[in-house]
């Protein structure tokens, strides 16, 4: 009698937890699409993205996120460039279910390790970089499809493409020092549309689409930060030795 009980107070439990988040999701949704076009400006200006606002100065949609770092800029940035999205089962679980829920076909294609390189592979280009500190990439692609494809542009005319039917995504890594030491990781990612039709179906996919999305990128800031800290000790750890007397 005990057991039944025990389970069936797990099943109410697990019900109720699948009801609250579906409930959470539904809310989301709903604040998402009513805020959609309605972009704010960092508060502080030292949040601005210049390199950024040369290719989309002006945006329907916007997602930053910002984490200090006990590790030298360039340490923090080429840790951001290496960064592998499908380590976490989470994010996998995240993938898989814009393959469920949009019919697309499961991706089983071989990319390279590295979310730079995994994005180049995808379709992305590099729109700017700043060697070592900051680099901006995007895409033209229409994002509401099963199987979506990205399409790069040459920098200058990804800032004048307007062809209807489509969304311009554009995205930045940046690492910004604070001391010799430490530094600011911040991650923006914007997106326009070239059309109203285009704007309907973003906007449709975007509230659907950004809880996942704002769920990737804040669990990648944990491991980001670890892995960057790891590689600024391994690097003091090796300096010292390589400046110990030979005995």
């Amino acid at each position: 009698m005990k057991a039944k009980q025990c389970i069936r107070l797990a099943a109410q439990g697990l019900a109720a937890g699948v009801g609250l988040a579906t409930a959470s999701y539904a809310a989301y949704v709903a604040v998402t699409w009513a805020r959609y076009g309605h972009v704010k400006r960092p508060s502080h200006p030292e949040d601005d993205y210049p390199l950024l606002d040369r290719f989309m100065p002006s945006y329907e949609v916007v997602e930053r996120h910002k984490v200090r770092i006990a590790a030298p800029a360039e340490v923090t940035f080429s840790a951001a460039c290496d960064m592998a999205l499908k380590d976490s089962a989470v994010i996998r679980g995240i993938f898989r279910a814009r393959e469920l829920v949009l019919g697309s076909k499961p991706d089983d294609k071989t990319l390279p390790r590295g979310l730079l390189a995994q994005t180049k592979a995808l379709g992305w280009g590099v729109l700017a970089e700043v060697s070592g500190r900051e680099i901006v990439m995007g895409a033209v692609t229409q994002a509401w499809l099963a199987d979506v494809v990205f399409r790069a542009m040459p920098p200058d005319e990804f800032a004048a493409f307007s062809d209807p039917g489509y969304v311009k995504i554009a995205w930045t890594l940046r690492a910004d020092p604070i001391g010799a030491s430490e530094s600011a990781f911040l991650t923006e990612t914007r997106a326009t549309t070239t059309d109203p039709t285009a704007r309907a179906k973003f906007r449709w996919y975007w509230s659907k689409a950004a809880p996942g999305i704002w769920l990737i990128r804040r669990l990648t800031l944990g491991p980001l930060k670890r892995e960057a800290e790891r590689r600024a000790r391994q690097a003091r750890t090796e300096q010292r030795t390589a400046t110990l007397p030979d005995r």
